[in-house]
């Protein structure tokens, strides 16, 4: 049996290499720093292609939970690497990691530097501004799915508060639904740690979702966007606000016209249709990620992702869509080498829409094609567009 080394004796820097085996979404998302992404370790040993220095060194691989984890260093040893296994993993190391102290005023502080403020703050109040996303005496839901985004939103909301004449009121609604004890854990030891007083409620989506075989994912986020609304209405809440950030803007525009075949994007803004008088707001809109990660960073804090029962493994159904998103991050940052425009010119191009030389597009439900465009450029507003019997 592989060795098991505790979260809370990491060796030093330098004296093994650190091997995440989980998926390189959730790589992505967050890891334990220093760690290299390998999913497919054992196949590439086995075709030895494990040549790199960082492979000679003793392994020490981890997975979300050390179940995954255990057997792959198994196969190492047998093929004469020295690798042992993270106990408990990834999650184990989370739980190692969670604040021991209150670090909110800290975290006000520091959103108020100058060059920290120009990043986050400033932003956040321009996507106010513009989209006109904050009235006085508004009640907003600020939505804690436990995340980066959604902690720092919290904060930036606070932060607001404080110097904003108009007045207006914050719920902080967190939903667990179906969590497992770590997940939440975690999240009320980092709001805690934040000074976020959460307003959490539980519903059973997890264990609905559980039930569907095809499209979980779509499933699971309309249920939890109809759980938040009816929520945030009995809380006498008007909006709800979502952490989304300028690079999930970006990311779902490229991925609607490369997977979804269609040109559109994440608005500040929508309207409730089942839910009369609430809004759906976006204030993170301008926040780059890279600023999130390294506020994130700066005090030290990890997250869990999602951590549904279907991405608790190293290969799961959110895979599909996670891997897309990050081809398309991969995507946009391979082509930002050549042009340094290329993220701005994503967002800009949403904002320059051209009606007159698009092949067709949708207005509130009604489709108008393109022989229609083209006629009512001419003044031929009365024209009857031919339609084949076949």
């Amino acid at each position: 049996m592989a060795p098991l080394l505790s979260p809370s004796c990491l060796p030093p820097d330098g004296s093994c290499t650190l091997v995440d085996v989980r998926s390189p979404s959730a790589h992505a998302y967050d890891t334990i720093p220093g760690a290299l992404s390998v999913p497919d370790i054992v196949k590439r040993a086995e075709e030895g292609t494990l040549t790199e220095a960082a492979f000679r060194k003793p392994l020490l691989l981890f997975c979300m939970y050390g179940r995954e984890s255990a057997p792959m260093a198994e196969r190492l040893r047998d093929l004469g690497y020295d690798a042992s296994i993270l106990e408990g993993g990834f999650s184990a190391f989370i739980r190692s990691s969670l604040p021991e102290r209150n670090i909110g005023e800290e975290v006000m502080e520091d959103l108020g530097k100058k060059d920290v403020k120009k990043k986050l703050l400033n932003r956040f109040t321009r996507a106010i501004r513009e989209f006109d996303l904050l009235a006085p005496g508004d009640r907003i839901a600020v939505c804690i799915s436990g995340g980066k985004d959604s902690m720092l939103m919290a904060k930036l909301f606070q932060q607001l508060k404080k110097s904003r004449k108009d007045p207006f009121d914050l719920v902080f609604l967190s939903m667990d639904p179906g969590y497992s004890p770590l997940n939440r854990e975690v999240i009320e030891a980092d709001a805690r740690a934040l000074d976020i007083p959460l307003t959490f409620f539980s519903t059973p989506i997890f264990d609905a979702v559980d039930q569907v075989g095809d499209k979980p994912c779509f499933l699971c986020a309309r249920m939890r966007r109809g759980y938040l609304y009816r929520k945030a209405q009995e809380l006498g809440c008007n909006k709800i606000a979502l952490g989304h950030h300028f690079d999930d803007v970006i990311e779902t525009t490229l991925m609607a016209m490369l997977w979804g075949g269609q040109a559109q994007t994440m608005v500040p803004k929508v309207r409730s249709e089942n839910v009369p008088g609430m809004e759906l707001i976006r204030p993170m809109y301008y926040i780059r990620e890279e600023d999130i990660l390294a506020w994130r960073d700066r005090h030290s804090l990890h997250f869990i992702q999602c951590a549904c029962h279907f991405t608790e493994g190293t290969g799961n159904s959110r895979e599909h869509t996670a891997s897309r998103r990050l081809q398309t991050k991969l995507l946009i940052r391979e082509l930002k080498k050549d042009n340094p425009y290329v993220e701005g010119n994503i967002f800009n191009s949403m904002q320059h829409v051209n009606l007159d030389t698009v092949l067709s597009y949708r207005l509130n439900g009604v489709n108008h094609e393109f022989s229609e465009i083209y006629a009512n450029a001419a003044g031929e507003t009365d024209r009857t567009v031919p339609v084949s019997e076949e």
